[in-house]
């Protein structure tokens, strides 16, 4: 049975607050085997019958909207996409001097050209970007809830739906279920 890797976007945050048992319950019910998460901030490992990233997104979304009531949005990888991931942002050298941290948005489909270019020049001061496809690389030596490429900015400037994760929660994942 395939596996995948859910991205929950904005979960335990600003009172959206979900308990990963009852969440990893939840979507057992719904015929997802081998349900597991990772910390507090919304990542899951699934097996399904289903063949492509879409319909699981699509599926663990409406599970887990019905059960908490409030839309939760879903951005899934493979383990070999994760891990495919990692291999090209491990290639990029650092894009800003001095003490910096990096993170991945998972975005729902690849960001439209026009969107990568504005992205691939941002410069603002202490941030610096680069689009992966459908992943956006973002380096920081400011911390991440002083940037201003907030999620929602990236979402109005990409038009897909975008969840960010910490470049070391990133590679915990790809250890514990990567391909």
């Amino acid at each position: 049975m395939p596996t995948y890797i859910a991205f929950l976007r904005a979960v335990n945050v600003g009172g959206r607050f979900v308990k990963m048992a009852a969440l990893r319950d939840a979507l057992t019910q719904a015929g997802f085997a081998d349900v597991q998460t990772h910390i507090q901030s919304g990542n899951v490992f699934v097996r399904s019958a289903r063949r492509t990233s879409g319909p699981v997104a699509l599926e663990v979304s409406r599970v887990i909207t019905a059960h908490c009531g409030f839309d939760v949005p879903v951005v899934v990888r493979t383990p070999a996409q994760l891990r495919a991931t990692l291999a090209t942002v491990d290639g990029i050298p650092p894009m800003i001097d001095g003490d910096s941290k990096r993170y991945v948005a998972f975005a729902d489909a690849s960001v439209p050209p026009e969107a990568a270019a504005m992205l691939n020049t941002w410069d603002k001061p202490g941030e610096r970007v680069r689009v992966l496809d459908a992943e956006v690389l973002a380096e920081m030596t400011i911390g991440f809830h002083k940037t201003t490429l907030t999620n929602t900015r990236l979402e109005r400037l990409t038009g897909r739906t975008t969840t960010w994760r910490d470049l070391s929660v990133v590679r915990a994942i790809d250890e514990k279920w990567g391909a």
